[in-house]
């Protein structure tokens, strides 16, 4: 059996999996394999599952397949399936930490070893805070198309119905997934390479940027600046408060607002397959980000909270 190593006092979040096993190798292939799990593996995993769901629930199985693959007219189904399969980066992070790296996954969550769950609730308030003040400053500003401004609401129907408990129940699990993905298992893989040199932080904290709003597929410079500047703000929190709570919680209420109004006043399916955004979006970003991460940290340190780690 794999002996689990335990990082020593006094390291940063992202300098922990440098504690785990040697060998230079491992981080490079940990980011293969974390990316074959989460757009190979995760999918195939859930598709198969849906698969099952439909023929248990005596459903039209070929039917019910189409409804899941269709992303261009989005679907319950189809929304289901690719929250599902994001959230799949939470189960294969972990597996990765403890398998190749000698680590135990909570790690992952903070140099506590844990998810601390009163900071999480915390980092939910404040981040509900900053998307009141984001919401008030969007719809006053000309942004086209941007679902904010819509005042005119959508029709109750029960496939409204099917879209508001699917973003209510999933959507925590995606925003975790993407989170434990790239300010978790990533973050800490180039925290391994790049550990031993000055501005390791800031090298990891760029590149995950980075990483998370190429992920997002085809855009236009305006949207990509957005996701970076959110890449950026959820990385520096990881250094400021020692985990990823505060990074889940602003990704956890960015899209229930985003995927909420689409479903009450928007479209669901013109929000998710976006690929352009107006350059208004970007004042409106950089004073969400500055409000969140001001509040963030300030909490943190009047808090206490740990941003190294300490022996069990």
């Amino acid at each position: 059996m794999s002996t689990v190593v335990e990082p020593p006092s006094g390291l940063a979040y992202y300098q922990v999996q440098r504690s785990g096993r040697s060998g230079w190798g491992r981080p490079l292939i940990g980011l293969i394999l974390i990316g074959l799990c989460v757009f190979f593996v995760s999918p195939a995993v859930v598709l198969a599952g849906f698969e099952v769901f439909f023929v248990l629930a005596g459903d039209d199985v070929s039917n019910g397949m189409v409804r899941v693959a269709d992303v261009e007219n989005v679907t319950p189904e189809s929304l289901a399936f690719l929250l599902l399969s994001l959230a799949g980066a939470i189960p294969a992070a972990m597996l990765l930490c403890w398998a190749l790296h000698g680590l135990r996954p909570g790690w992952l969550a903070s140099v506590e070893r844990r998810i601390r769950w009163r900071w999480l609730l915390q980092c939910l308030g404040i981040a509900a805070i900053t998307m009141v003040v984001t919401v008030i400053i969007a719809s006053r500003l000309p942004i086209p198309g941007d679902d904010l401004g819509a005042s005119t609401l959508n029709p109750y129907t029960t496939t409204m119905r099917d879209f508001v408990l699917v973003i209510v129940l999933l959507t925590p699990l995606q925003a975790a997934g993407e989170e434990y993905l790239f300010r978790g298992y990533i973050f800490q893989t180039f925290g391994s390479l790049f550990g031993g040199m000055l501005g390791a932080r800031t090298v990891a904290v760029t590149i995950t940027a980075l990483l998370f709003a190429f992920a997002h597929g085809s855009q236009d410079l305006p949207l990509f600046l957005d996701r970076f500047a959110f890449g950026i703000v959820a990385g520096i929190c990881v250094i400021a408060t020692g985990g990823i709570e505060a990074g889940i919680a602003m990704h956890v209420l960015n899209n229930f607002v985003s995927l909420g109004m689409a479903v009450a006043f928007g479209d669901i399916s013109t929000v998710l397959n976006t690929s352009e955004a107006s350059w208004w979006r970007i004042p409106v970003t950089l004073v969400q980000s500055g409000v969140f991460l001001a509040l963030t940290v300030w909490a943190a340190r009047s808090a206490g909270l740990s941003t190294t780690t300490k022996s069990t």
